[in-house]
C-alpha cells in the first residue's frame, strides 16, 4: 500500500514551528555575534599577542576543535551548575556554541592575518599609524576580506548546528519538530517541513552576509603583490 503524505496535519502545528524557528533565529544570532568577536580577539591574540597568550588561545582551539559540540554542550549545561553556576537552557546552548565558532573563527581570521604582506604593516609602521590603526585599517579589514567567503560558511554551519541544543530541550525548530512529530505521527513530513524552513533560514542568512559584506568591502584592497577580489563575486556563505 502506498503511503499517502500528508501535510496538514503538521500545518495545523504551525504556531509551534514559528515560535521554534523564532527560537532557532535568536540562538544562531546571538551564538554568532560572541562568536565571531571571539575568533577576532583570539586570531589577534594569537598573531599579536604575547607568547602566553598565544599558546593560551592555541590550547582552547585545539580543545574546542577536536571535540563534539554535543560533548561541549552537555559540559556548559551540566558541569557548570556542579560549581554554582546556574545557566538557564538558552544561555548554555548560546555559551556553548558561540565556545564552539569561536574556535573556529580564531582560525579562520588567523589565517587572513597571516596573508597580509608583511610589507604593508612596516609601510604602516613608516607612516606613523599606531598599532591599534595598523591592526584595525592593514590588518584586520583586508584579512576578514580573504577570508569573508570561509567564515560566512562556518556561520552557516553554525545556524543548522543551532538544531544539537534540542538535547538539553531549548525549545529550537528542532525540538518542536519532535514535539509535533510525536503528536502527529507524519515523521516525513514534519521533517520535510523542517528542513524546507533550515533551507529558507539558511538562504536568509547568507543574502545578509552579502549585504554586510557590500557594507565592509565597500572598494578593493590593494595588497604590494595583487588586488584582493571582491569575496561577494566568489560566492561568500557557500
Amino acid at each position: 500500500m502506498a503511503y499517502e503524505m500528508q501535510f496538514q496535519p503538521v500545518l495545523n502545528y504551525a504556531p509551534d514551528l514559528i515560535d521554534g524557528t523564532v527560537t532557532t533565529l535568536v540562538l544562531a544570532s546571538q551564538s554568532i555575534a560572541l562568536g565571531v568577536i571571539l575568533g577576532g580577539l583570539g586570531a589577534i591574540g594569537r598573531t599579536e599577542g604575547p607568547s602566553w597568550l598565544s599558546i593560551a588561545i592555541s590550547t582552547y582551539v585545539e580543545v574546542f576543535r577536536n571535540t563534539p559540540l554535543l560533548v561541549q554542550l552537555f559540559l556548559v549545561f551540566f558541569a557548570l551548575p556542579m560549581i554554582g553556576l546556574q545557566v538557564p537552557v538558552m544561555v548554555a546552548a548560546v555559551l556553548a556554541m558561540a565556545l564552539n565558532l569561536g574556535a573556529y573563527a580564531t582560525e579562520i581570521i588567523r589565517a587572513g592575518i597571516v596573508a597580509i604582506p608583511k610589507a604593508q604593516i612596516e609601510a604602516g609602521l613608516s607612516l606613523g599609524l599606531s598599532r591599534f590603526q595598523i591592526i584595525r585599517h592593514i590588518i584586520f579589514i583586508p584579512a576578514l576580506m580573504i577570508i569573508y567567503p570561509a567564515l560566512t560558511s562556518q556561520l552557516t554551519l553554525t545556524l543548522l548546528g543551532t538544531s544539537i541544543a534540542s538535547a538539553i530541550s531549548a525549545a529550537e525548530l528542532s525540538s518542536a519538530a519532535s514535539v509535533i512529530e510525536s503528536k502527529t505521527f507524519r515523521s516525513l513530513e514534519t521533517y520535510i517541513t523542517i528542513a524546507l524552513i533550515y533551507i529558507s533560514l539558511t538562504f536568509m542568512f547568507r543574502f545578509l552576509y552579502w549585504i554586510i559584506g557590500k557594507i565592509l568591502f565597500h572598494r578593493k584592497v590593494v595588497t604590494s603583490k595583487n588586488v584582493v577580489e571582491d569575496p561577494l563575486l566568489t560566492g561568500a556563505g557557500a
